[in-house]
């Protein structure tokens, strides 16, 4: 076994295999960009190495400077976790080239896998059932667009080189086709560097089922059976589990063997995932991830088995540590992904800094964040996976929902409202979904609360408390003057606050209470509100606790798992700027100008895409709110915007 790893990426994958390395005995080695300088991964390591800028075609992605990091620090062997560099036939020969191990499959394995109309031609020679579709080398638009026309819309087109969604797109009718080849070829030419497709028939009610298997030098394959992911959002996962709900043995077997024999055909060795759509009783082959999945956490609670660990001694030389027979499952696991996202707006990431991160405790939790850590825009916006294992279904959805009540954070968007609605949603808890879950019911993605009003008190509480804590003459805090308690000559001591939250503004008129609370007054209706401790809030005798950011003049009340956001407004400030109308595109996220779709002096429709902005590892189109003629262009192509800048000026028509 060597004694030196090296991990070639970041975030929480980085920090789950440093775990295992480091109780393995191994001497761990970090690499990160300038934005990842004091990330947790770096923190956790044995060394780490600064490999360039924050862009991963800068950094992350740079085999060079990785191989640079290796040689300085002395490491034996390379762990590539999954995503950037995991699945490049290229990096591992360069590794081998540099005397160094690859944890992860050989060269050619990664290359026949990789390209997936080439995976499809030897599933089909090894008996594999595929999905009907184009899988050729020729990729203009004519062929591509009569072989859609034939295997019949909808249709999807697909990465040849890559996975996770991207330069993936659905086509529902033969003109929408060369707009949605033209964005699946750039998006795939972005993440991947390879802008080849294929072409597949769309199933309009799949499931995702994928089956993990491993292989080593001996010539010993195994199945470590399946995971469920059919609840996805932009073509990815965001809730797995294993087993598959409803997975019968024969099918279990069946797909088992089929995935093994899809592992056998390339001579596969280490970790893989074949991945399948599933209709009723029958299953085609996807594609074969040759990499670790994101998801893999589900199998080892199943399993009981650190699929690193597995990974570790396979590129060491070891054979696989059980048999076929020796194999079983013990239980139900589920993940949920917690993402900075907001899902009612189309899954828009969310960028930010973490000013309060609470993560369930009891339960497995794979993050490679902390609070204060900041979400930037130049990665993929995870902020934790939550693992749940319990004796059955039943059980593990009940833990799943207690978990993700306990989850708190603050700071940016996230999909925490979505995890919780999907948790308890009647399809999803029966397990008779699929897919099109989240498409079909628009319900799911309204995160909405409404304020209650112990969230308006917990408020008015910190803001009160907050104040007359305070000095407003510095070194005397004994001075009356210095008091903000609402005492008044000769006059009932009262204090107002102006509270906007969900569009309104409440006026809160509040008077001293005895014992250190407050008479909280609004809409004519008289409340006693006490803080006791830190988390518990009293409101007319019911007690809760709430989690309440103060980030002036906004707070943040966290009640019930639910984020409800309140701001203290002057009503005396002057009225704020207008906001940005139809003839103005705004940036809503940092990004990069990935495309510019027009001219000044072009004159557009609405609805016409102005350009397409790229963060996140994704592509998002903005367009014409009316129709219009282009004024003013703001950004340039390949140009790096923030959050908020107005991008092009449209002249209403």
């Amino acid at each position: 076994m060597f004694t030196k790893l090296l991990i070639a990426n970041r975030g929480e994958i980085a920090c789950r295999i440093i775990r295992t390395a480091r109780r393995m005995g191994l001497r761990t080695i970090a690499v990160h960009s300038d934005a990842d300088a004091n990330a947790q991964h770096v923190a956790m390591a044995d060394v780490a190495h600064r490999i360039g800028p924050a862009a991963p075609r800068d950094s992350y992605l740079r085999i060079e400077a990785i191989l640079e990091a290796a040689r300085i620090s002395g490491a034996q062997a390379i762990h590539p976790g999954y995503g950037f560099l995991s699945e490049n036939a290229a990096f591992a020969e360069a590794c081998a080239a540099a005397g160094l191990i690859f944890v992860g499959p050989p060269p050619a394995a990664i290359r026949a896998m990789g390209g997936k109309s080439q995976a499809k031609a030897l599933m089909a020679e090894a008996g594999v059932p595929l999905v009907p579709g184009y899988h050729g080398e020729a990729q203009d638009l004519p062929t591509l667009q009569s072989a859609a026309d034939s295997i019949g819309y909808p249709v999807l087109i697909k990465a040849s080189a890559g996975g996770g969604g991207k330069g993936m797109r659905v086509v529902e009718s033969a003109t929408d086709f060369p707009a949605a080849l033209e964005g699946a070829q750039r998006e795939a030419r972005s993440s991947f560097g390879d802008d080849r497709v294929l072409v597949e028939k769309y199933l309009t009610r799949p499931r995702h089922i994928e089956i993990q298997v491993f292989a080593d030098t001996h010539g010993n394959t195994v199945s470590l059976f399946e995971r469920d992911c059919s609840i996805q959002r932009r073509h990815q996962k965001i809730i797995e589990e294993a087993p598959a709900p409803g997975m019968t043995t024969t099918m279990r077997h069946a797909m088992g063997e089929a995935a093994i024999a899809a592992a056998r055909a390339v001579n596969y060795v280490g970790a893989g995932t074949v991945e399948f759509i599933a209709e009723g009783d029958s299953f085609h082959f996807m594609e074969m991830n040759t990499r670790l999945q994101v998801e893999h956490p589900v199998t080892e609670a199943i399993t009981g088995l650190d699929l690193v660990e597995w990974q570790l001694r396979i590129a060491a030389g070891e054979p696989l540590p059980l048999t076929q027979n020796q194999l079983g499952i013990q239980g139900h696991a589920i993940e949920v992904r917690l993402y900075a996202e907001d899902p009612a707006r189309n899954f828009l990431p969310s960028v930010g800094t973490l000013s309060h991160l609470k993560l369930p405790e009891g339960i497995r939790i794979d993050s490679g964040v902390r609070p204060g850590d900041t979400i930037t825009p130049d990665y993929d916006p995870m902020i934790a996976k939550l693992i749940v294992h319990a004796p059955d279904r039943r059980a593990a959805l009940a833990r799943l929902s207690q978990a993700l009540a306990q989850t708190e954070v603050v700071g940016v968007q996230t999909n925490l409202p979505l995890l919780r609605a999907l948790a308890t949603h009647p399809a999803f808890a029966g397990g008779t979904f699929d897919t099109g879950l989240i498409a079909r019911h628009p319900e799911l993605l309204d995160g909405t609360a409404t304020t209650p009003d112990l969230a308006l008190a917990a408020a008015a509480l910190t803001i009160l408390n907050t104040r007359s804590q305070s000095a407003i003459i510095p070194g005397d805090p004994h001075s009356p003057w210095s008091a903000q308690d609402s005492w008044r000559p000769n006059l009932p001591g009262h204090q107002t606050l102006f509270l906007r939250h969900q569009g309104e503004t409440t006026e809160i008129t509040a008077h001293p209470a005895p014992n250190g609370g407050w008479y909280l007054e609004w809409d004519s209706i008289q409340h006693t509100a006490h803080h006791d401790a830190a988390s518990l809030y009293r409101l007319d005798g019911t007690a809760a606790r709430a989690t309440v950011i103060a980030a002036p003049p906004r707070l943040t009340a966290v009640l019930d798992g639910a984020n409800h956001i309140i701001e203290e407004i002057d009503p005396h400030a002057p009225p704020e700027a207008a906001s940005a109308g139809a003839g103005r595109v705004i940036s809503p996220i940092p990004g990069r100008v990935a495309r510019l779709l027009v001219q000044q002096g072009d004159t557009v429709a609405k609805g016409q895409t102005l350009l397409v902005l790229e963060a996140m590892k994704m592509e998002l189109p903005l367009t014409a709110a009316a129709p219009g003629t282009v004024a003013a262009l703001r950004c340039a192509e390949g140009e790096m915007v923030a959050e908020g800048i107005e991008l092009v000026l449209l002249d209403p028509a």
